[in-house]
């Protein structure tokens, strides 16, 4: 009796062990917790550059930088690093911000000379995220560029976002007055900020749009208050697709995020500007969106409208983030996550503080170009948090194909924490 008692433990004990043993292999496929392996290093350290000697192709309309968390310092101060080398060698004279048209109007009046501080015009994005030394820095940088620009030669700030509306309102309220509109019926839906207790979608959308009419007889004069009516009716429409279906609201959040991004550009284009610089987070920006065929992304979106040619995509990852985070119920707190990426790790290991990597540079025979082909685990971290996140890495992380997503990649190995200001 013992025997055969020793003989069961014996088989459960190595059923125990194989499981264990597969379970590791799916998990490590999976990615484990750590930082994962490493692309060859010396091919990496071939191609890496440096941000400033990043180069954009001639046919190129937009240059959109993503950015693998909201979080990071260095992602937010990518954005006005790489927007120098694009007004200094490209001529690119327009930013265009993942964040709230209304708000990042006022961003724009306030380079523009405005009254305030550069904090009070990031508060008026909307989003925490960018309340933070890095953003008032990009702004105070615009700022001081206008200040000295030739005419017609200065830098403007935009927002292909339509999550907020306060700002939308009180703009498109201002352009209506000014060209001696009706407004009573826009005000009698608002008290200060929010809307009115007894006011309906159907009732807002009904007033936003006989206001945008009325802006649109106005002429070409009112063309640009036409779009805050458009980004109210965004928001509203928005708003109805939150409460039923969160993926398919999403969907509709790139679907006008592409479109916002499409006037941004026909509005410089008519300026004589060429080119635009858009940023935003990398599951937005991607050339091939997380989607299926029938709801794509804003990048993809943008690469179908105008050709792949025409959209020029940068992604970002690290290889270690402490990154910022909110909590569920109010506040936020810092995280660690690794994001498995071999070309992180490889800037890890070449002693990298952020490089660039254009893939275009990579030639057949080298071992990178496997590497910038083949799926891995990258980083994506938005504006949530769940423990999940720390018991699964792959809750963090995309699999999929570097090359397919992006024309390059600016690599960030140790990302640190943003601080959010009040």
């Amino acid at each position: 009796m013992k025997k055969k008692q020793h003989k069961t433990g014996c088989a459960v004990a190595l059923a125990a062990i194989l499981l264990l043993a597969a379970a590791g292999a799916v998990f490590s496929h999976f990615g484990g917790f750590g930082a994962g392996k490493s692309a060859d290093r010396e091919a990496f350290k071939k191609y890496a550059k440096a941000v400033a000697d990043l180069s954009v192709p001639e046919e190129t309309k937009i240059v959109a930088l993503g950015e693998a968390t909201h979080g990071n310092r260095e992602f937010q101060a990518l954005k006005l690093e790489v927007f120098q080398v694009l007004v200094e060698r490209y001529g690119v004279r327009a930013l265009a911000l993942e964040g709230d048209f209304g708000g990042c109007e006022a961003v724009n009046r306030y380079i523009h000379g405005g009254g305030g501080t550069a904090r009070d015009a990031v508060a008026a994005i909307g989003f925490a995220i960018y309340r933070t030394q890095e953003m008032e820095d990009l702004v105070s940088w615009m700022r001081t560029y206008n200040e000295t620009a030739p005419e017609g030669q200065d830098l403007r700030f935009y927002g292909f976002d339509m999550q907020r509306y306060e700002y939308n309102y009180s703009y498109l309220l201002e352009a209506a007055r000014d060209l001696g509109l009706d407004t009573a019926a826009l005000e009698r839906l608002w008290a200060g900020e929010d809307y009115a207790p007894d006011a309906t979608t159907e009732q807002m959308a009904a007033v936003y749009g006989d206001i945008r009419q009325k802006l649109v007889n106005a002429g070409e004069d009112a063309a640009f208050a036409v779009h805050f009516a458009d980004i109210l009716l965004q928001n509203i429409e928005l708003g109805k697709r939150w409460s039923d279906a969160s993926a398919e609201a999403a969907c509709l959040r790139d679907q006008y995020m592409a479109e916002n991004v499409l006037w941004i550009l026909a509005r410089e284009q008519a300026r004589g500007n060429r080119r635009i610089f858009i940023t935003g987070h990398n599951g937005h920006l991607e050339q091939k969106g997380s989607y299926d065929a029938e709801h794509k992304v804003t990048g993809n979106l943008l690469a179908d409208a105008l050709g792949a040619d025409a959209y020029f995509a940068i992604g970002t990852d690290f290889c270690k983030t402490r990154v910022n985070l909110p909590k569920k119920n109010g506040g936020r707190f810092v995280r660690t996550f690794y994001s498995h990426d071999p070309l992180a790790n490889a800037a890890n290991a070449a002693g990298e503080e952020r490089c660039w990597l254009d893939f275009s540079a990579i030639p057949a025979d080298s071992p990178l170009k496997a590497q910038v082909t083949d799926y891995c685990w990258m980083g994506s971290l938005g504006e949530s948090y769940t423990p999940l996140m720390s018991l699964l890495p792959m809750s963090y992380r995309v699999w999929r194909s570097p090359s397919e997503l992006y024309d390059g990649m600016i690599l960030v190995p140790r990302a640190t924490p943003t601080e959010i200001r009040d």
